[in-house]
């Protein structure tokens, strides 16, 4: 079964050949199986600087980190050389278009690959109308982004990001600017997304409970240069399953102990 993202070897040195050189990340490897109808969802930790947002950005093929140093990053069996619409990235800032109301920008990814797609106007409007519906927006679709609160931001970049339909979604600290209370429906609303999609997901989060109600499988990185030190299977949250009523179990709390104390120890190994 081919990969549907392979790292290969891969290092990332930022400056190379001057004063301010660093490595971001080296020797990773891995290959995340394609898996129609079931994707994974891998959740990345570890110390600030040690490479888990470069990750992202190589899937993502972008300009200002591609290529990598050594090795390679495929996607799907193809070296990744640039950004592609079977990926598709969530941030930590909203990065919604201020002068476009709601609708309008989550329809842009369909404007702008209007012909590769094929689809009509009134088409492109209804797909961007189901994805505002399904992260909970129905009503909103005349408001711009000044008139929403932050959650409400956030939810239309996952609806951006969504209504191309990408095989792949990369999501940096998207709920980290949040409130405890707007974070947790957000990570309710991403598990019911998650298992509608059936898209492959790299969540970049500094929360452990977050990557262990998220995520299927925990990646724990070592300081920079970063490497993939541990890699810890969970369960997989099931569709609308109550993040407080989840990580409130026994099993959960003994997880997110396992994962703190093995990141205390890659952290103190270098």
């Amino acid at each position: 079964m081919t990969a549907i993202v392979e790292f290969d070897g891969v290092e990332k040195t930022f400056n190379a050949g001057t004063p301010k050189a660093f490595t971001a990340i080296r020797d990773v490897d891995f290959a995340i199986e394609d898996k129609p109808g079931s994707g994974e969802f891998i959740a990345i930790v570890g110390p600030s600087g040690c490479g888990k947002s470069t990750i992202l950005n190589l899937i993502q093929g972008f300009a200002d980190v591609y290529p990598p140093t050594r090795g390679e990053v495929r996607v799907r069996g193809e070296i990744v050389r640039g950004p592609g619409s079977d990926r598709g990235m969530i941030f930590q800032k909203y990065s919604s278009f201020p002068h476009r109301t709601v609708l309008a920008n989550v329809r842009f990814g369909l404007e702008i690959n209007q012909r590769a797609l094929g689809m009509s106007p009134s088409e492109m409007d209804d797909r961007a109308s189901d994805l505002i519906r399904r992260v909970g927006l129905a009503g909103h679709e005349g408001k711009y982004p000044h008139q929403l609160s932050g959650g409400q931001q956030q939810r239309v970049a996952i609806a951006r990001t969504l209504v191309l339909r990408p095989r792949i979604i990369l999501m940096d600290e998207p709920f980290s600017a949040l409130d405890e209370p707007t974070r947790y429906e957000m990570q309710r609303l991403i598990t019911e997304l998650w298992h509608d999609e059936e898209a492959t997901v790299f969540l970049v989060t500094h929360s452990l409970t977050e990557a262990l109600y998220l995520g299927d499988r925990v990646w724990v990185m070592t300081r920079a240069p970063g490497r993939i030190g541990r890699c810890f299977d969970h369960y997989a949250p099931t569709r609308g399953e109550d993040p407080l009523t989840s990580q409130d179990q026994p099993a959960f709390r003994e997880a997110v102990a396992a994962v703190a104390e093995a990141f205390r120890e890659l952290e103190s190994a270098q």
